[in-house]
């Protein structure tokens, strides 16, 4: 099983991909749209441009929005290339694009990639409701690939946020608390955002630009 793991990771690094995280797929997670029963989640990511995150002061930038989509696009063809590897050998997989929203009024996609990438061991859910990497903090963008592969799950981390307040102090809709974040604040602000000329799409970038980890 864990040859399994290695042969992907060394796919992977092919695309340049060194976040990379293996999981199994919790009954309360259910992706929509898909009838599969397939059990297990790889996840990985790509780390974005501090020099881009820079740019963004109290609002979120074109070069943000343009660098955005691209490590979107990555992921997805990245992940179109491993799934065409598992398929290959036999096995179903399915990738999750990297951001598509399905359900609009909740604005969900098919699933949720942060839990899985939680459940993947590759960081644990933040005060901002993102994935916060060990080292890169929230500044990382993930794509997932449901598949039917058999490999070991890899250790879930039991880290917090402790007595960092960045995203708290950060935050231009005063959406996040100690408690969590308000997904209802967050929307409004989004939307807000959506309305500067050349935006159009629901993006900010400022918590994810205080929450840089260890790097």
């Amino acid at each position: 099983m864990n040859r399994v793991k290695e042969n992907i990771k060394k796919f992977l690094l092919n695309y340049n991909v060194k976040i990379v995280g293996f999981g199994k797929i919790p009954e309360d997670i259910k992706p929509l749209e898909i009838g599969e029963n397939l059990p297990r989640a790889i996840v990985f990511g790509y780390p974005l441009s501090k020099s881009v995150l820079d740019t963004i002061k109290d609002r979120p930038t074109l070069i943000y929005k343009h660098h955005y989509k691209t490590v979107n696009w990555i992921l997805d063809q990245t992940a179109y290339h491993l799934v065409r590897l598992i398929e290959e050998k036999g096995k179903r997989a399915i990738a999750i694009p990297a951001s598509q929203t399905v359900d609009w009024e909740t604005q969900k996609g098919h699933i949720s990639h942060k839990k899985l990438a939680k459940e993947a061991g590759l960081g644990f859910i933040g005060r901002s409701g993102l994935l916060i990497h060990p080292i890169f903090g929230a500044q990382v963008r993930y794509v997932s690939i449901l598949t039917d592969l058999n490999f070991e799950p890899d250790q879930i981390s039991n880290a917090d946020c402790g007595a960092c307040r960045k995203c708290i102090e950060a935050c231009p809709a005063n959406a996040i608390t100690a408690d969590g974040v308000d997904l209802s604040c967050c929307l409004s602000q989004l939307k807000e955002f959506s309305k500067i000329r050349g935006i159009g799409q629901y993006i900010c970038g400022i918590c994810v630009k205080v929450c840089n980890g260890r790097n």
